[in-house]
């Protein structure tokens, strides 16, 4: 969605798509945009050939298939892409979440179909890959047979979707769970919007690999960093004369390069974005480091081990 609108499908052409674009040569996922066009989207309209939409930048028209959505993120040049959904907010009644459900099935067909067109050579290790997306809102009946569904199309991945969108944290952990004991255990299993460093060794715990979230630098442009033992909130006064680092032996750019918890807050308090800068980059190496914790305490056979300690310690 953000990316089809600016910079535009045209100019990530001509730089020779997201990786050129953007100077990152790992792996690239894009999700469809449905979030985004649901939820920032005005006067939006679901149809069933797809959903028209005015830009919440500049009001102008569009309308986009999942056709259109597969062309463009094979435009983009992404190693993960997503099909078009309809993401139903919380709370649906089950008739809507049902039709909703039809829909996006069939969404996820015509793009598996269009996946197939664009992306030659489909046994190629190197191709582009293309997920499958769970809805089914609150309802583990519908979940369970979106997830059939999806496993009939084929996909290389399965993502759990429409699980941050209002719910209660209880009801986002029982939804995930449930699906994501249905889902293919070869298969890369993504739940989408999650999450808190509990939320995510939870997840795993139950058998998922992805996650994609905007809290580091979300909650790193409110000044909120993440540590071991639980969040600092650096704007706080408690934090004006704490002349340590956010997290000892941390290290990201801003722990070792010694900046202060009392310097930073004053840069936040100060409205200096150097100060927003510094804890989202701890906030993203914070992320990085506890997700490679996560694998080597499941490769040594130690995960529960390693899921123990740490909820223990983060508060």
């Amino acid at each position: 969605y953000h990316l089809y609108l600016r910079p535009g499908i045209e100019i990530l052409k001509k730089a020779g798509g997201l990786h050129n674009f953007m100077g990152w040569d790992r792996p690239i996922l894009t999700d469809s945009g449905g979030y985004q066009i649901f939820s920032l989207a005005s006067l939006m309209k679901v149809k069933e050939e797809g959903v028209e939409f005015q830009s919440h930048i500049d009001g102008s028209g569009h309308f986009l298939t999942p056709e259109d959505i597969i062309e463009l993120q094979v435009g983009f040049g992404s190693d993960i892409m997503m099909p078009l959904d309809e993401c139903v907010h919380y709370p649906a009644e089950k008739d809507y979440a049902r039709s909703s459900l039809e829909l996006t099935t069939d969404w996820a067909r015509r793009s598996k179909t269009q996946f197939r067109t664009k992306v030659q050579n489909g046994r190629d290790k190197a191709r582009p890959l293309l997920f499958g997306i769970v809805q089914g809102a609150t309802y583990l009946d519908l979940r369970k047979e979106a997830v059939e569904r999806l496993i009939d199309i084929g996909f290389d991945g399965y993502a759990v979707g429409g699980v941050s969108v209002g719910e209660p944290d209880e009801l986002v952990g029982e939804i995930a769970q449930y699906t994501l004991g249905l889902l293919p255990a070869g298969s890369p299993r993504y739940v989408m919007g999650v999450g808190t460093p509990v939320d995510i060794i939870q997840a795993v715990s139950e058998g998922a690999d992805m996650f994609d979230c905007v809290m580091p630098t979300r909650n790193g442009r409110n000044g909120t960093a993440f540590t071991k033992t639980g969040k600092v909130i650096l704007r706080n006064s408690k934090y004006t004369d704490d002349f340590n680092i956010i997290e000892k032996d941390c290290g990201c750019l801003c722990c070792r390069a010694g900046y202060t918890r009392a310097y930073i807050r004053h840069l936040i308090n100060s409205s200096e974005i150097l100060g927003l800068r510094l804890v989202s980059l701890h906030n993203i190496y914070f992320y990085v480091k506890l997700m490679k914790d996560i694998r080597s305490a499941i490769e040594i056979g130690d995960f529960s081990k390693f899921k123990e300690t740490f909820l223990r310690s983060y508060r």
